[in-house]
């Protein structure tokens, strides 16, 4: 330290060097280069100060986002959200970066998965740059040539609709640009209510609630240039400019500003409204200009199901009687798309008739009816009819007399001010416990005066024994609403189990899978909202779900149009629910109820391996580490299926897309609808019925009908070789390999087999690491079973680097094209599959 002071030349070099240091891979102005991260401290500031891009949490909430506002006030004004869908939650690994591939991501964990990205393919070696531009418009532009935009945030709008941006329908892809509320003030996740043009071809915008039920529209445009035809008001207003655009690029509607000092927006709000909104000087106060609909009781289920909307109330929104709202916290935010959930169940859904518990009839005077009635019926009396009918949630007489009864969610249900329309009368079915019976006080009184002591005592003894075996009832209903369900407590219990042997046995034999509601499933999901559906396979579409505690589930719903049914069903329900390993996805409960055949499961938020391994940005992400991580993840919960647990089970359908992928990357085996179970000590049987998905399927099963053990060692050697290729076994149509494994084979035998890798990972340290994953599935995928190692020995060749292996035989299906090297494979029936649908097909033997 002496020698510094001494020189202080040499102590200014150094902070001349530190100082260039920190500009070159700092991030200054409004421009991010390639290779420059945005930490949680940076921001962006566009060149005239008007908008600020940086990291953000709305309101009391911990929730993190990427969001875009306005500089000029003191309040951050969220114009753009990245990441609505998915909040980050750790400061400290908060970052923007732009890769060196030209794309946006956009990191919150240290998994170095992106919780956002831009997913662009650019030609050529283009060098990017992201720039947040004055207008509010935050774009992946060409560096050397301005220009060319790549991307940008205008394309993507979320709530907020600024001046310049389109807001339209893109002729290309047909996807429209919508705006789209936020749940509440505190939370921009998707709401249920967007604003948009008609997808159909008209030149009109509606509001929409749940992307489905239209409730305004604005009227076909009129073909002025310099007024919005559904804003008459701005016709005599010379601030705003808007135009109709219809070409190759797309149908949309613009509009620009005479005055640049002005600030003016539409948004989307909550409420269900879209306004326009403007701003000329002085304090933080938006004008409101224009807002539609007019008024409030026009939106659409403002208040969710079961909820009411009441006239002149400060709080326009309450819960039907025998109703509560599903979360406080949200109503408390004015958040009511969660509606209101049974106090208590009907006597269907309880059984609770057969111990003299009956439903009963509220009469609600005074409402505008809700729209989503089954159908009008000639009953003559409506009340046995709704009775009689275990779905009947209400009914009505309407104005001609008929009876309207409705088996779903009451929607929209609006009570009129005294003085205001004529409105209906609505019976409402309750649960017996709500009824609030004087009669049965007074009767209650008399016994206590007239009875004798010995029979005052009998009473007391039979109200005693009623009311445990009416808490027992209580406590088995409230088991059946899966809202109320603690899904984190049930899966600690089995971690811990999984600790020893012998309590996993006794969990495997005692486990009972919970039974739920189907009213409970649906609030749960919304009502099985658009937005939250994360993808659909051959059971059927699966939905992403939220209990009142925050915990996150996966709603697996069976389709009707699914070739699977009540077997595969019957599988999912009773095989997997005795399974519990850590390398397979958890089943939480069913819903067999309305004809519907729902599980539920533990939700995976980095959906299933083919998401990430067949697409060329994605599979990125899936470093070498990883992927190792994943086949030994695979591998083990395999042997757990074929040797560990307490029944012998054949999965008969390993493929990328049944293996989920939890936060931290963790494998979990998914999907056993297809699975069988061989005994104690059997390790093959046979079938009529072959099922699976071609390319997976081991030849022994495909062609006579054959599997065992040796099936589910051939489907993870394809999917090992896979994993180390980043390619589909199904890929190689154009050329002389036919599919995956001849092409390994033919790379094997002339010793380059290094060139299978996937070059988008590199090479990690030790190529005889490589070597030996592609040796092990060549093993796998040997045309006999008798060849090929079982799991012990799979997990024993993974776990010890260093033992020698044996040489494979020529894998099957290599010496010529047959039908397993077809894509799409057409079975007898007709059907179609890829790697996310499950084929069934039915063979003479």
């Amino acid at each position: 330290m002496g020698s510094m002071t001494s020189k202080p030349w040499l102590l200014f070099v150094l902070l001349l060097i530190l100082s260039c240091y920190t500009a070159c891979f700092s991030v200054a102005g409004n421009t991010l280069s390639a290779g420059q991260s945005l930490s949680e401290s940076d921001t962006l500031l566009s060149q005239g100060s008007k908008f600020e891009l940086g990291f953000f949490s709305p309101g009391s909430s911990s929730k993190i986002y990427l969001c875009i506002w306005y500089k000029k006030f003191d309040v951050k004004d969220i114009v753009w959200v990245a990441n609505r869908e998915n909040p980050l939650s750790n400061p400290s690994s908060l970052r923007l970066d732009l890769s060196e591939d030209g794309n946006l991501l956009l990191f919150g964990s240290s998994s170095n998965i992106p919780f956002w990205l831009t997913n662009l393919t650019f030609p050529g070696s283009n060098l990017t740059e992201a720039v947040l531009r004055d207008d509010g418009n935050f774009v992946l532009r060409d560096r050397s040539n301005p220009s060319t935009i790549f991307w940008e945030s205008f394309d993507h709008p979320t709530d907020t609709w600024l001046p310049g941006a389109k807001l339209g329908v893109d002729k290309v892809t047909g996807k429209p640009q919508q705006l789209i509320s936020w749940k509440n003030k505190e939370d921009p996740a998707p709401g249920v209510f967007s604003f948009g043009l008609d997808p159909n071809g008209s030149n009109q915008y509606f509001l929409e609630w749940n992307r489905s039920q239209i409730y305004w529209s604005s009227g076909v445009w009129n073909g002025k240039t310099h007024a919005f035809a559904f804003v008459p008001e701005m016709k005599a207003n010379d601030i705003f400019d808007f135009s109709f655009v219809s070409n190759e690029n797309g149908r949309y509607f613009t509009y620009s500003l005479s005055d640049p000092s002005i600030l003016a927006k539409f948004v989307m709000m909550p409420t269900g409204h879209i306004q326009q909104l403007s701003w000329m000087s002085g304090p933080w106060q938006w004008n409101l200009f224009w807002s539609q609909p007019k008024d409030q009781s026009d939106v659409y289920g403002l208040c969710g199901a079961f909820g009411v909307y009441r006239e002149n109330f400060s709080s326009p929104c309450e819960c039907l009687k025998g109703f509560e709202p599903f979360s406080t916290n949200y109503t408390s935010l004015n958040d009511w798309s969660g509606g209101c959930v049974r106090k208590s169940p009907l006597q269907c859904e309880n059984n609770t008739y057969a111990n003299g518990k009956k439903d009963w009839f509220m009469k609600i005077p005074i409402l505008r009816l809700p729209d989503n009635s089954k159908a009008s019926t000639s009953a003559t009396n409506c009340e046995v009819a709704c009775m009689n009918n275990c779905y009947c949630t209400a009914y009505a007489y309407n104005s001609s007399g008929y009876c309207v009864i409705w088996e779903a969610a009451l929607l929209n249900v609006q009570q009129l001010s005294d003085g205001g329309e004529i409105g209906n009368n609505i019976y409402l079915r309750l649960a017996a416990d709500e009824r609030q019976s004087t009669k049965g006080k007074k009767w209650k009184v008399w016994v206590a005066v007239l009875i004798p002591t010995t029979g005052l005592i009998l009473c007391l003894f039979i109200c005693f024994s009623i009311k445990g075996k009416l808490k027992r009832i209580g406590e088995k209903a409230s088991n059946n609403n899966i809202l109320l369900f603690d899904f984190d407590t049930e899966l600690d219990a089995i971690n811990e189990e999984m600790n020893t042997n012998n309590n996993m046995k006794k969990r495997e034999k005692d486990f009972e899978l919970p039974l739920f509601s189907y009213e409970s499933v649906s609030i749960a999901t919304n009502n099985f909202l658009v937005v939250n559906k994360l993808g659909e396979g051959g059971y059927g579409p699966v939905y992403k779900g939220k209990l009142l505690k925050g915990q996150e589930i996966a709603v697996k719903m069976l389709s009707k149009r699914s070739g699977q049914g009540i077997e595969e069903f019957r599988n999912e329900t009773i095989l997997i629910a005795k399974l519990q390993h850590r390398n397979l996805v958890r089943i939480l409960g069913c819903c067999i109820e309305r004809d519907e055949k729902i599980l539920i499961y533990e939700y995976m938020p980095n959906q299933s391996l083919d998401v990430y391994l067949f697409d060329p940005i994605r599979k990125k992400m899936l470093a070498w580490e990883t992927r190792v991580h994943i086949i030994e993840g695979i591998a083990q919960g395999l042997l757990y299926l074929h040797q560990y647990s307490r029944l012998r089970i054949i999965h008969r359908d390993l493929k990328p897309s049944n293996i989920l992928l939890d936060s931290e990357m963790n494998p979990k085996i998914s999907d056993f609808g297809m699975a069988r179970i061989v005994g104690g000590n059997e390790t093959e049987a046979n079938t009529n019925r072959i099922v699976g998905t071609y390319g997976y399927m081991s030849p022994e099963y495909a062609i006579d009908g054959l599997y065992s053990i040796k099936s589910d060692v051939f489907s993870f050697g394809v999917l090992l070789l896979e994993i180390l290729s980043g390619r589909k076994n199904t890929g190689f149509y154009n050329s002389s390999s036919l599919n995956l494994l001849r092409y390994a084979w033919e790379l094997w035998i002339y010793d380059l087999s290094l060139e299978l890798m996937d070059l988008t990972i590199g090479y990690p340290s030790s190529s005889p690491i490589m070597l030996r994953f592609i040796n092990i599935g060549l093993l796998c995928v040997q045309e006999s079973p008798i060849d090929r190692p079982t799991m012990p020995d799979v997990v024993s060749m993974i776990s010890n680097e260093h033992a020698p292996l044996p040489k494979p035989k020529q894998p099957a299906f290599t010496t010529g094209r047959n039908m397993m090297d077809t894509n799409p494979t057409i079975d007898i029936a007709g059907n179609c599959s890829n790697n996310s649908v499950t084929i069934s097909t039915t063979e003479a033997r």
